[in-house]
């Protein structure tokens, strides 16, 4: 059996405010016609298929296209939810669906597979809904179910009591923060607490492969349990991870061999540091304008207007960041303390400009004018 696993779809998730449904789509599409030429038999999706809980229309309408799309490819679908996702709002029309796609939000189902069968026999496919510990303890009472941790370790318990009685080949399909895995800062939504929600990659044990969701750069845990990663790049944070999803060739025997598919990136993401001025003009960056850009000016004072200017040679430039190159010492006096300590008014400016200037005060230059423009106005006043 061929299986293609993917995940964290984000359907309706915005880009530094710019909407990602287009470019989504994009890809999607682009994986259903892999699933097309590789002949895939299942395709896995493990959680977070939208950004949010409550949707918008469109985004109903690009899961609908893609699901139906999958299955006139020849595909099966399995779905899961995942803690972006309303599990009832994505989980309202399963029993509606046509015969290819599952969704599995309900985890009163985990211990209940959907068996696809091929050439070699069942595969039970166990998909494992996101599992909030306040909403799901009243399931098994006789289960102590505080974390993330317990709510899974006892979901997979379930899997393997129910796989003995059963038989046939397993996967398992989850969504959550396992042990030994890299996130990336600012990215997924943290489902943990204080560390007591990792699940430890021994709670997967029992299963032919461990299809994860949640984190969305690919990672390798063990030759069985892996994360696909999201199809489209989120944040600047995942610019350098490749988006794609594995392909799972299952035997008979339920050994796995597992290559990676990759998928296009609609707009490449770069960050660039530099003076304002190189960034405006520098023929280094030539290749970079039509990228999404995250702009991080190194000058020694703020600039003004960054972002329009920017955006005159970057179009796609998302975000600017004032990052001097040379960071200047702090002064062991506050700011209070200096304008307490000032003697002058041109001693006052001078506080005032080192607070907002990363610690760079007047310059010989700013200071003859300050000077100038000081005395002038003190002439002024005596005259009156």
């Amino acid at each position: 059996m061929r299986i293609l696993h993917t995940s964290d779809w984000h359907i309706g998730r915005t880009f530094h405010g710019h909407s990602t449904l287009a470019a989504l789509r994009g890809v999607l599409f682009e994986m259903v016609e892999q699933v097309r030429e590789r002949r895939v038999d299942v395709v896995i999706v493990a959680g977070d298929v939208f950004d949010s809980a409550a949707p918008a229309a469109s985004c109903y309408e690009l899961l609908t296209e893609t699901l139906a799309a999958l299955a006139d490819a020849g595909a099966r679908v399995v779905m899961t939810s995942g803690n972006h996702d309303s599990a009832a709002r994505l989980g309202f029309q399963s029993r509606l669906l046509r015969q290819e796609i599952a969704v599995r939000t309900d985890p009163a189902l985990i211990d209940s597979p959907i068996t696809i069968e091929d050439a070699d026999g069942p595969v039970q496919f166990y998909g494992i809904p996101f599992l909030e510990p306040a909403l799901v303890r009243h399931l098994w009472p006789d289960v102590e179910v505080r974390t993330h941790e317990r709510a899974l370790t006892h979901a997979m318990d379930l899997v393997r009591a129910d796989l003995a009685k059963r038989g046939g080949r397993s996967i398992a399909i989850s969504h959550c923060f396992t042990a030994g895995v890299e996130a990336t800062v600012g990215v997924e939504r943290d489902i943990q607490q204080g560390g007591l929600d990792v699940v430890p990659l021994s709670a997967f044990d029992g299963v032919d492969y461990v299809a994860l969701g949640h984190i969305h750069g690919r990672q390798q845990l063990s030759p069985k349990v892996r994360y696909s990663g999201a199809p489209l790049h989120y944040s600047f944070g995942e610019g350098n991870k490749p988006r794609g999803s594995w392909l799972i060739d299952l035997d008979a025997a339920g050994a796995t061999s597992v290559e990676w598919l990759s998928l296009p990136v609609p707009r490449r993401l770069t960050t660039l540091r530099a003076p304002l001025d190189e960034l405006l003009e520098g023929p280094r960056f030539s290749t970079d304008e039509q990228s999404w850009v995250a702009a991080e000016y190194t000058d020694a004072t703020p600039q003004p207007d960054t972002m329009r200017r920017l955006q005159a040679r970057f179009p796609w430039c998302a975000s600017v960041a004032h990052v001097p190159a040379v960071t200047r010492e702090k002064s062991e006096l506050t700011y209070s303390g200096r304008v307490r300590a000032a003697r002058s008014d041109l001693e006052l400016i001078d506080a005032f400009l080192a607070h907002v200037r990363e610690g760079e005060g007047a310059s010989t230059a700013e200071t003859d004018i300050l000077r100038d423009t000081l005395g002038e106005q003190a002439a002024a006043e005596a005259s009156r």
